[in-house]
């Protein structure tokens, strides 16, 4: 007799890659992390989260160009079309992977994180003893206006963020169970049969992990040859 608890995992699709997963999770705990470090004046733990933020980015832009098929933006980023036609059955939706308003929320989020980090680089702490990065290569005036803006941008990303948490409760009441698949990587919200996500190989993954390793060393040493 075929036992019923092989048979459904067995039927789970395949949908997120570690290397997802893994830059998903991490950023939960250094995003709190930053937040923490900036309100109670740990400057210094502040720069070196936003960098380890910034590698994290880099390394999934860089993945969702040459990464496993679900990690890729093409697969996933859709025009105002393919969003209109969710919004109106969402049931009709196939794809593995982000559905086109999910994509919105990522893209959103990832942007708003790579703006967020950005506009830090070029910080100081008040008395001028601790600095970002590229604090060098603006003046003091310019330095102060992006702090402005990188407090600003925080209050939008943690709006985004919980707009992101809401539709992750959302689509649990209505029966998908999105955290399980970015804990395990696979989802059963698919009808059997459905392709699931296309592997890469690992030379990928150490080329992304490298370039993106290298391009934070260089901003984190203050863009040495500019």
């Amino acid at each position: 007799m075929t036992d019923p608890a092989h048979t459904e995992a067995a039927l789970a699709v395949p949908v997120w890659d570690v290397a997802v997963r893994l830059v998903h999770w991490s950023l939960v705990p250094l995003i709190a992390f930053s937040w923490w470090s900036a309100e109670n004046g740990e400057i210094e733990w502040h720069i070196r989260s936003g960098l380890t933020i910034l590698f994290l980015l880099l390394f999934r832009i860089l993945w969702g160009m040459f990464g496993s098929s679900t990690a890729r933006f093409r697969s996933f980023v859709r025009g105002p079309g393919k969003v209109r036609a969710y919004l109106r059955d969402p049931s009709g939706w196939r794809g593995v992977g982000h559905t086109p308003l999910g994509a919105m929320s990522v893209v959103a989020l990832l942007g708003l994180m790579l703006l967020q980090v950005g506009f830090g680089l070029p910080l100081s702490d008040e008395d001028g003893v601790v600095s970002g990065p590229l604090n060098r290569l603006v003046s003091f005036d310019t330095a102060e206006w992006a702090r402005d803006v990188h407090e600003i941008l925080f209050n939008l990303l943690l709006a985004l963020i919980a707009l992101h948490v809401a539709a992750i409760i959302f689509y649990r009441w209505k029966g998908r169970h999105l955290v399980g698949a970015m804990v395990t990587g696979r989802s059963k919200d698919y009808p059997a049969g459905t392709p699931g996500m296309i592997r890469v190989g690992a030379g990928r993954l150490a080329l992304c992990l490298v370039i993106a390793a290298a391009v934070s060393l260089w901003i984190a040493n203050g863009v040495p040859g500019l």
